[in-house]
């Protein structure tokens, strides 16, 4: 998620890891562009195309849908200035 942040937009992004009750981890990814990718938007969210074997790009998302336990993503309106706009994913695992 942080590799497809710095690849498709331009601008501030960060990246937060939360510990959470029951050894559960969320990690979310905020960045400057509003538009929420597929397969973070909406359902069906569970159908992330495979990348093909000798491909350099296309795995990282295919690996949040696997193993994250939910995951999901909210657009936090345009603006270049504004830290508040631009969009956060986020996924949660473990327990």
């Amino acid at each position: 998620m942080v590799t497809n942040s710095y690849l498709h937009t331009n601008g501030p992004a960060s990246l937060r890891l939360t510990a959470l009750a029951g050894g559960r981890l969320r990690v979310g990814v905020w960045d400057s562009d509003p538009r929420i990718p597929a397969p973070f938007g909406r359902p069906p969210r569970d159908r992330v195309p495979i990348a093909p074997v000798h491909a350099d790009r296309g795995r990282g998302l295919r690996l949040v849908a696997e193993y994250a336990d939910s995951w999901g993503g909210v657009s936090l309106g345009g603006g270049t200035l504004d830290r508040r706009a631009g969009k956060l994913l986020w996924f949660e695992t473990g327990g």
